[in-house]
């Protein structure tokens, strides 16, 4: 053997062996990261649920991952790819029925890396299946989410393949475990409510502050202005915009699989755990450059109507032109038209 062979030989050894090296490297911290989000998760789990345990809820404690709907759920998958989510807000009062304060219909599309939220008034006059019209937010005290979807589907001819039912003080977690020293947020008017449950006591001057869990929830829910629920419903979208900017920030990627622990006894949903980490692993990866914002009805479109109890008031609307609307919003051929339509909503 020549000795140019020879050392040929020696450096196709060496190159090999630095692979070797190399993927054993790669797939060490692989393997680290693994450990680290699975230590996360379930730490984050076991604080969620101490302090669930610790406010006296042995019975949410205990329930854990388990859905109450999730087998009445009858999703339906999206033909083009996109993922949509039913996400609902509601306070719990003891044993009365959960309100669903918040209907969001929630989109991401991972091919073009766009996610989209139309807040749907809960006052909004639909008709609901098998009970006639009535209040949009009724439906899911009649049926929960599946009927909730039915109305949406029936209505707005919007499919939806999961739901998530975050319960209030599951937001103050996010919130905390995002931001434990609070969001800047830039509170519009001197903010002042108690409600007579004592679930809200609300105390904020006007300009910029740095809110944490608890004042924050109350700032997104605050409707005693001349903006009412169409005020709140914006002010819930200007935070969730800016909890997606700490989520997507290096020190929310790591937060996450904590996050994802701690929400747990908070949330009901018909995902895996397995498709919240996937969503939000392809979330995070292919950050949303802005989430796209719309409400239906349209505030210009609609008004108030009296109607015969225990109905009541009522948002009533042009029911084509808010279906019109909402499919152009959640269909539109590129981000800037959707932009263009909506961004001055």
């Amino acid at each position: 053997m020549t000795e140019s062979r020879k050392v040929r030989r020696v450096q196709k050894r060496r190159k090999i062996k630095k692979v070797k090296v190399f993927l054993a490297f790669i797939l060490l911290i692989g393997l680290l990261l693994i450990g680290y989000s699975g230590y996360q998760y379930i730490a984050g789990k076991n604080e969620a649920q101490n302090k669930v345990s610790g406010a006296g809820n042995e019975d949410q404690a205990s329930a854990e991952t388990t859905s109450q709907y999730k087998d009445d759920f009858k999703g339906v998958k999206s033909v083009d790819g996109k993922t949509n989510v039913l996400l609902l807000g509601t306070d719990q009062r003891g044993s009365e029925t959960a309100r669903s304060d918040t209907i969001i219909i929630a989109q991401y599309d991972p091919e073009k890396g766009t996610a989209k939220m139309a807040s749907v008034m809960r006052d909004t006059y639909v008709n609901i299946p098998g009970h006639g019209y009535n209040k949009i937010n009724s439906a899911f005290a009649f049926g929960g989410p599946e009927l909730l979807r039915q109305t949406i589907a029936e209505n707005f001819g919007v499919d939806l393949e999961y739901y998530a039912i975050v319960d209030f003080n599951g937001f103050v977690q996010i919130a905390d475990t995002l931001a434990p020293h609070g969001v800047t947020v830039d509170v519009e008017e001197d903010m002042k409510y108690k409600d007579g449950s004592g679930t809200i006591d609300l105390d904020l001057q006007e300009g910029t502050q740095k809110l944490k869990g608890e004042d924050l929830l109350g700032y997104a829910r605050f409707r005693h202005d001349n903006k009412g629920d169409f005020g709140r419903v914006e002010r819930q979208q200007k935070v969730i915009k800016l909890l997606e900017d700490k989520l997507t920030s290096f020190s929310g990627i790591m937060k996450t699989p904590r996050l994802i622990g701690n929400i747990q006894p908070y949330i009901d949903t018909n995902m895996s755990s397995g498709r919240v980490m996937g969503l939000a692993k392809d979330f995070l990866l292919n950050p949303v450059d802005d989430i796209q914002t719309t409400r239906v009805p349209e505030r210009d479109k609609v008004w108030d109507e009296r109607k015969p109890y225990p109905v009541g008031l009522v948002l009533a609307h042009n029911e084509e032109q808010t279906k019109e609307d909402l499919q152009n919003f959640l269909n539109g051929t590129s981000a800037g038209e959707s932009d263009n339509d909506y961004a001055s909503q």
